[in-house]
């Protein structure tokens, strides 16, 4: 049986923030399927890419991982990481996996993120316009 590779979910994160030419920010889904999920338990981190620093909220939403990332000078988000991790341990996760239940019905707009490793779908509940501030 063959295996169909799949890119790391960090990879898919760096290339379309490059594909947008480094946006003041985005928020995407992404499905656990199509990636390898190498950036677990990382909540609030920042991000290189390009010329740019990104602040990074990520979080699993069963079915998908859910990406909010905007552009901003590096800080430190060591505790603010910490701080989303135990929130997450205390209610179980309900609040997110209810989130990816819903984002299942309310997703609007799908994107193509290319990768070496392959192809990727990635989701929003809206069209986003390139470029903006809001």
């Amino acid at each position: 049986m063959l295996r169909k590779i799949k890119p790391p979910a960090s990879l898919v994160l760096t290339n379309y923030l490059k594909q947008c030419n480094e946006p003041p920010w985005t928020s995407y889904f992404v499905k656990y399927s199509s990636v390898i999920n190498d950036q677990r338990g990382h909540s609030h981190f920042n991000w290189k890419v390009g010329d740019s620093n990104y602040h990074i909220l990520r979080t699993g939403c069963y079915p998908y991982i859910k990406y909010h990332c905007t552009k901003r000078p590096y800080t430190d988000l060591s505790m603010d990481n910490q701080m989303m991790r135990i929130i997450k341990v205390l209610n179980l996760g309900i609040p997110t996996l209810l989130y990816g239940i819903a984002a299942i019905f309310l997703i609007s707009h799908s994107e193509v993120v290319y990768t070496d490793k392959g192809n990727v779908l990635i989701y929003f509940l809206l069209e986003e316009k390139k470029g903006s501030l809001h």
